[in-house]
């Protein structure tokens, strides 16, 4: 279902059931945990959440724990000017 490598490749499968009694096996979400030591980023035109991630965190492909913490799954769901969104600690 996802590429090797990607962000959610171990999380687990989770088997939703519909109205119709139509199975389907989805991933559970995410959720960041240890957001005590988490802070508000306010985003500013031009900001790129892989640049905010090498900024934060060394790695500008850690961009995922950012996404995760704000649970969106885009990360052009968090780069409106204005928007606060949540930077949370690295050791998640």
């Amino acid at each position: 279902m996802f590429l090797k490598g990607s962000r959610y490749e171990r999380v687990k499968d989770y088997v939703a059931t519909d109205a119709k009694e139509i199975t389907n096996k989805v991933k559970q979400i995410r959720q960041i945990e240890k957001l005590d030591k988490a802070f508000v980023y306010v985003i500013e035109e031009g900001d790129r959440l892989d640049n905010l991630a090498n900024r934060f965190y060394g790695d500008p492909t850690k961009f995922w724990i950012i996404c995760d913490a704000n649970d969106v799954m885009f990360p052009s769901d968090l780069v409106v000017p204005g928007m606060k969104i949540i930077i949370p600690q690295e050791n998640i």
